[in-house]
């Protein structure tokens, strides 16, 4: 149970809940508020995006202020509210929503995962491969992909052809939005080159055969100060600068 702050003022206050972790781990009950008066919240942002990825997506491994790397539960140093995907959207004034799971690979999942995310991405309970999304619900303008970092080098022919696959699959749900591949932030001098090439490969093929709505963005440098090797969250800060631009380049926001 949430309990009131200790020492409000007798005010306007707003409440967010954000559930910092992965579908598939925990749960929100919300019962609801008892206070003095609900008032109107304020208008919605009319910019949506969407940002499908693994475990740099969620914001795996970033947040250590209460609990140190290898201290804990596994998941207790992710905060999805401060990862990139929030923070761009924030910075853009747009909704977001986070289709991401931690291990998961477009060919090749670590962590003894039986799912890839083709498999996974249009369902709700992501790890468990479960019950149809329902995508007329929301529908993004933008669209980004952040996946590879747990294939790592792979065939390059299997891997772009799967990867062409999983786009025209997410057009068919979404025709309007532009979709913006992107390399793992997280990636090393030797999967970086790799993950480029594929990329490279990917949106030309797209582009070629009449989706112009298709882009690659490759982040500057590697971000890996976190748990584990992932972003840490001044990191996810800089990430969300550079897929901001990013998308005021595609979008003209």
């Amino acid at each position: 149970m949430i309990k009131v702050p200790v020492g409000l003022t007798d005010t306007e206050h707003t409440i967010l809940i954000c559930k910092d972790t992965e579908s598939n781990i925990g749960y929100i009950d919300f019962i609801g508020f008892r206070c003095e008066q609900l008032l109107p919240l304020p208008p919605q942002p009319k910019r949506k995006i969407e940002y499908f990825g693994d475990s740099i997506t969620s914001g795996t491994g970033m947040d250590m202020l209460v609990i140190a790397c290898d201290k804990g539960q596994w998941y207790d140093q992710h905060n999805a509210y401060m990862s990139y995907g929030p923070r761009t959207s924030r910075n853009l004034n747009a909704e977001w929503q986070l289709t991401s799971l931690a291990g998961v690979g477009l060919l090749h999942s670590c962590c003894n995962m039986k799912v890839v995310l083709p498999q996974i991405y249009d369902k709700v309970l992501l790890a468990a491969d479960s019950i149809g999304w329902d995508f007329k619900a929301y529908q993004p303008d933008v669209v980004t992909i952040c996946i590879g970092q747990n294939d790592g080098p792979q065939d390059s022919t299997l891997f772009c052809s799967t990867y062409v696959k999983l786009i025209a699959s997410i057009r068919q749900h979404y025709p309007k939005a532009d979709i913006i591949c992107l390399s793992s932030p997280m990636a090393d001098a030797n999967l970086s080159p790799v993950l480029k090439r594929y990329l490279t490969g990917t949106v030309s093929y797209m582009t070629t055969h009449g989706d112009k709505k298709v882009y690659k963005y490759f982040f500057s440098r590697q971000y890996h100060n976190g748990c584990g090797g992932h972003p840490d969250i001044d990191e996810h800060k800089l990430i969300a600068d550079e897929l901001t631009a990013c998308i005021k380049r595609v979008k003209g926001w």
